[in-house]
């Protein structure tokens, strides 16, 4: 039997360059030798498409490829943009389709669409480029409940995202978040234990299967798991498979499977929640496309049910191939 020839595509124009080319690493490290044959496609920060070190057009690229693994994050890779134009070319692709991959990267069209579907998320509010920053700063701080977390409405791995206590914090916390996106989301804080519950299409006779919930501790020096928690620091953060109830690791399993319906989603995905010893569990974001380092949340799920990292990869490359 031939090999199937993937192409596997990292970096991208978005803040998180650095992290999708360690998952696109990760990706050509453990897809299955004997069933691929790998093309390491590198996009540069200017958006421009390299094979072999060589700039190419995408679409002379498609020519050598049997199906592309998207290893990439944040803007351009998780938005919709990549995957119109794989579905322009008709070439099997992993991960969401480019409509719910641009509502999921959306957090605040993500929270309608939770909100639609009864699944609990914080209040929030959003302020735009356009908006009179000073004036809107004391009106959210003199209405909204403190303190905050204030994100961009695009992006991941937690860039730009702050807590804010007081006034000045506020404002210095939207005027990050703009750099990021053109609108940020001011987000109740609710304090409680994280989670982080990954979920797998057609896997084990399931539809969509629901992996164990990691827990996430605060990492030392940190008001919540940020960046540097999550890709520099040393410290373990990830409890895998999370210390839950029973009761309340089911909710967040039936939450992460609906999320991922309700949103359109396909292949995989990752959702992550705040569990409030009162208030319940509440769904925060979606990340479409996880990340695929060893350390990652999905590939250490995947290790604890007994599913190795090839083996995971496989399975998502059938089911794209598939469709």
């Amino acid at each position: 039997m031939s090999k199937k020839r993937v192409g596997v595509l990292r970096g991208g124009p978005s803040t998180e360059y650095e992290v999708s080319l360690k998952t696109g690493k990760s990706v050509i490290d453990n897809l299955l030798p004997e069933k691929y044959e790998v093309l390491d496609i590198l996009i540069d920060k200017a958006g421009i498409w390299h094979h072999q070190g060589v700039p190419i057009k995408p679409e002379n690229l498609f020519k050598k490829v049997d199906v592309i693994f998207n290893a990439l994050h944040g803007a351009y890779g998780e938005d919709g943009t990549v995957q119109k134009l794989l579905e322009y070319f008709n070439i099997p692709y992993t991960g969401s389709t480019a409509l719910a991959s641009a509502v999921g990267m959306n957090k605040v069209l993500s929270k309608k669409v939770y909100k639609n579907n009864k699944l609990k998320t914080p209040l929030h509010a959003t302020v735009s480029k356009t908006d009179n920053l000073k004036n809107i700063t004391v009106t959210l701080f003199k209405t909204f409940p403190m303190p905050v977390v204030v994100k961009p409405v695009n992006g991941g791995s937690s860039v730009g995202t702050n807590i804010a206590k007081t006034i000045m914090e506020l404002e210095s916390a939207i005027t990050e978040a703009l750099n990021y996106s053109d609108t940020a989301l001011i987000e109740e804080f609710i304090a409680g234990k994280e989670a982080t519950c990954g979920v797998v299409d057609g896997f084990r006779d399931q539809d969509v299967y629901a992996l164990l919930p990691n827990e996430i501790r605060k990492p030392t020096g940190s008001d919540f798991y940020d960046y540097n928690a999550k890709y520099v620091s040393e410290e373990p953060v990830v409890v895998c498979p999370g210390n839950f109830a029973e009761a309340e690791k089911k909710i967040i399993q039936e939450m992460a499977v609906n999320a991922h319906k309700a949103l359109g989603l396909r292949h995989y995905s990752r959702s992550d929640f705040i569990i409030h010893p009162r208030r319940g569990i509440y769904i925060l974001e979606t990340n479409t496309l996880p990340g695929m380092i060893s350390h990652s949340h999905m590939p250490q799920s995947m290790m604890a049910i007994g599913c190795t990292l090839p083996q995971f990869l496989d399975h998502i490359i059938s089911l794209a191939l598939n469709k």
